[in-house]
């Protein structure tokens, strides 16, 4: 029997480092050339298979192939866009599975967070019953760390280690100017129902800077919000204040819901952090200044973690080994062995487990009063924040790759979305 080829594709909202996971599946598949034949790329995701839009990335060469490792966002394209069920698209499925067969792809590499890893286990489910089995495995990749199973994401480490250095420099700002000026700051960040990246802002409190945290795990208490920010300000002169985007009044609507939904039929958020900003003001009378994180958390490649790109790579690899060695339908996965030395192994989780499946913030890190991080929950986050990973640099400029991106001559006919 030939040796098939592999498609790879990039989901949902990018990161720091998955294009560090794209080149280890990139490499890893190289390496083993007897056994995997092209490495095509989706272009703009699972998008690029439908429509049978591949990237053949055997026109890269080694060396921009490396330099994926430390460019950010990604190289291929993503996309939000989820498969429905069999019963509900079967031409979706039908049309993904003609494109395989017209480009002989056995491995099916998706790289995203849980809604690509619902995505991928309903290809490995399907495929197989439509008479054209695929080995599908899930590259982990979420800012979010809410994929089960797996210790972190990768893509988290980078991000919390850019909200974390980033709170601490505003609220050096802020403290100096507290007597006479600003003596609020409140700072916007991703998780719409985890709290993970707004627990990272949380490590300012070692460096002696006085923050309060909303996470979306707790129901938003406007009084005891107040009275907790009024009473560190009485105390300090200053305050800052991180904010989940996912931040919730009791009846459950977000603080920054703007009544729009994206293409998988989430509340599109942004602007938790003004509504908190004026509550202030309205109660306390307090100056302030706010800022929404936003695109720059996640594409803060030049601030990466040593231990994200690291992780991020070695999933990527360890996708393609699993395949080669019969698996199917599962995640390699992050496992802890040691906080205090950092220790890590690789392991694998069934798809099955972790499609649909959030994990989020555990009560026991978040403090009694709800406004802040525990012990634990430092200990689980500093390994993740180590290491610089810098660029290259040039011109004071990071060096960063864009790919050829040559387009693999299409065999079938248009397919309308």
């Amino acid at each position: 029997m030939s040796k098939k080829n592999a498609f790879y594709a990039q989901s949902g909202g990018v990161t720091a480092v998955i294009n560090a996971s794209a080149c280890g599946v990139i490499e890893t598949a190289r390496k083993h050339s007897d056994k995997i034949g092209n490495v095509y790329a989706g272009r703009n995701g699972i998008i690029g298979a439908l429509t049978e839009d591949l990237i053949d990335t055997n026109q890269e060469s080694a060396e921009d192939i490396a330099c994926l490792r430390h460019t950010p966002s990604g190289a291929f394209g993503s996309c939000r866009f989820k498969l429905k069920s069999l019963e509900e698209n079967k031409r979706e499925y039908e049309r993904l599975i003609e494109v395989f067969k017209a480009h002989n792809i056995g491995y099916f590499f998706y790289n995203g967070g849980g809604d690509s890893a619902d995505t991928c286990y309903k290809v490995s489910q399907l495929s197989e019953k439509m008479g054209y089995p695929v080995q599908a495995i899930h590259v982990p990749k979420t800012v979010d760390n809410d994929l089960p199973i797996t210790d972190n994401c990768p893509g988290f480490g980078s991000v919390a280690k850019y909200i974390a250095v980033s709170t601490l420099e505003a609220s050096y700002d802020v403290r100096s100017m507290a007597k006479t000026s600003t003596k609020i700051f409140v700072i916007e960040v991703m998780g719409r129902h985890a709290g993970w990246i707004a627990a990272a802002g949380g490590l300012v409190e070692d460096n002696d800077i006085p923050v309060v945290i909303l996470f979306p795990e707790i129901e938003f208490n406007q009084e005891k919000f107040l009275a907790k920010v009024d009473g560190k300000v009485k105390e300090h002169g200053f305050c800052t204040i991180v904010v989940s985007e996912g931040t919730h009044w009791p009846d459950g609507k977000f603080l920054a819901e703007q009544g729009t939904r994206d293409s998988f039929g989430h509340a599109q958020l942004g602007g938790a952090a003004p509504v908190v900003a004026n509550l202030i003001k309205d109660a306390l009378g307090h100056k302030f200044h706010w800022a929404v994180a936003d695109y720059l958390q996640r594409a803060a490649r030049h601030l990466s973690s040593t231990s994200d790109v690291e992780q991020a790579y070695a999933l990527g690899k360890a996708a393609v080994e699993m395949a080669l060695e019969g698996d199917n339908s599962i995640m390699p996965t992050v496992v802890r062995k040691s906080s205090s030395p950092y220790q890590w192994e690789i392991g694998r989780a069934n798809l099955s487990e972790v499609a649909n499946v959030e994990k989020m913030m555990p009560m026991e890190f978040i403090t009694e009063d709800s406004f802040g991080i525990t012990q634990a929950c430092k200990e689980y986050l500093y390994p993740l924040i180590e290491g610089e990973a810098y660029p290259p640099y040039e011109n004071g400029m990071p060096v960063y790759v864009t790919l050829k991106g040559a387009a693999v001559e299409k065999k079938l006919e248009s397919f309308e979305l």
